[in-house]
Parts: structure tokens; C-alpha cells; sequence
């Protein structure tokens, strides 16, 4: 499904937030590299899903009602196998129930679980004044407490990508620092201009949040995105 009639499904459903699987859909047809996820309607179709793309995954709940989707029980890591994954399934749908029974649910987010490297955010906007605006940060603490952030106004090329990343307070440890390996900087910047064509081209979008991005010495992923649509 296109970027479009996501959208278009999104409005006519009354929502302005892309569901989790939604919003992964539309930043992968972009172009940027995404932890492969799928929606399960049942805890068997969940272990289903997970057989074919592969362990260790993750489950969580999808549901236009549930913002912060750990506080009611709705995230479980580290599933290796299908018993795992249906425990997992039913234990989630039993926690939303509890912890959140006006939530509607639709389903699970079947998604391969990412193997650890260095957290980076990437986000977009579509200011008053410049239009879409594309962020970059390093994760964690380093957006939380530092406000270690770098804007470029849309189109964003790949030289504008990389300079966005060398403009960071933080930017040496892009570069590798101590125990933690140099990343790959052009497959980051995929990322961040994925974020700026998904702005440029849907203007039916206010913003999004790609956090996190997780990047490697070859490769980057990304883990989590949140879409915004305007009201």
C-alpha cells in the first residue's frame, strides 16, 4: 500500500497518527532501511509471522488509543521461538485488557528484533515559515538532557545528509570514540532523506519521529516511527 492511501485510510478512520505499522510502511517506500515488521491479528498468525522473518523478534501492540505502549503492558522483547511468541501474544492482549480496557486494539507488531549499536534520532517537521524541516541527533540523553540536534529545510541531498551529522556537538563519535565502532554515515543519510521526500511529497503530513535509528559499522536501521498527520 502507497504512502497515499495510507494516509487517505488514516482520515477516513478519524485519526491523525499513523499506526506503527503504517508509519514503517510509508518510511520504507522512501527508501530507508527498516527492522522488517508485520501486523498479526492473532497470537498463532503472530508466531507465523516470526517464523518467517526470523528470531529473535519483537512484539507490540498496535492500537490507535495507546501513546506510550510499556506503560500498559503492550512491548515484549527477546522472543526466540513460536511458544514464545504466542505466550507473548496472549500476555499482551491480557495486559491491555487490564491496563487499558477502552483501548481499541488492532493487532501486533511482529517486528525482527535489531541488534544493538548506536541510537540515533532522525525527525521532520513542516514549519510556518521554511516548510518541511528534517532533524538529526544522536539518541538517548544526547536529544533528552543535551539538545544535540542539527536542521536542514527539505530537499535534502546526501553532502547535506553528512553535514547535518558532522554538525553535532557529539559528531566525533559518529566517527568511532572508545568502544563504540564508526558508523555508516551513507546509510544514515538514506535515512534523513527518506524523512525529507516523505515530507516534501505528503503535505498531508505535519511530522514524524524516526527514534530509534540504530547504526552500525555497515547498515543503519530504523526501529520505531511515529507519523503525524494534520488536523
Amino acid at each position: 500500500m502507497g504512502p497515499k492511501q495510507i494516509i487517505t485510510n488514516a482520515f477516513k478512520e478519524g485519526r491523525t497518527k499513523l499506526l506503527e505499522h503504517e508509519a514503517i510502511e510509508i518510511v520504507k517506500y522512501y527508501g530507508a532501511p527498516v527492522a522488517e515488521a508485520r501486523l498479526a491479528k492473532t497470537p498463532e498468525e503472530a508466531a507465523i509471522i516470526a517464523d518467517e522473518i526470523g528470531y529473535p523478534v519483537v512484539l507490540k501492540v498496535v492500537s490507535p488509543d495507546i501513546s506510550h505502549k510499556s506503560d500498559v503492558g503492550g512491548v515484549i522483547i527477546g522472543l526466540h521461538n513460536r511458544e514464545q511468541v504466542v505466550n507473548a501474544a496472549r500476555r499482551i492482549f491480557d495486559n491491555v485488557a487490564k491496563n487499558a480496557p477502552s483501548a481499541r486494539v488492532t493487532g501486533l507488531l511482529v517486528q525482527k528484533q535489531a541488534e544493538k549499536g548506536l541510537e540515533v534520532i532522525v525527525g521532520g517537521l513542516r514549519d510556518s515559515v521554511f516548510g518541511p524541516v528534517v532533524m538529526f541527533g544522536l539518541g538517548g540523553i544526547f536529544v533528552e538532557v543535551l539538545k544535540d540536534v542539527s536542521f536542514r529545510v527539505a530537499p535534502i541531498t546526501e553532502d547535506d545528509a553528512i553535514e547535518m551529522m558532522c554538525e553535532i556537538k557529539a559528531a566525533k563519535i559518529l566517527e568511532g570514540f572508545r568502544n563504540i565502532p564508526p558508523v555508516d554515515k551513507k546509510s544514515l543519510a538514506k535515512v534523513i532523506i527518506a524523512a525529507s521526500k516523505l515530507l516534501e511529497e505528503n503535505p498531508e503530513i505535519d511530522s514524524l519521529d524516526l527514534n530509534p535509528v540504530i547504526a552500525y559499522p555497515t547498515g543503519a536501521v530504523v526501529v520505531d516511527a511515529r507519523v503525524i498527520l494534520k488536523k
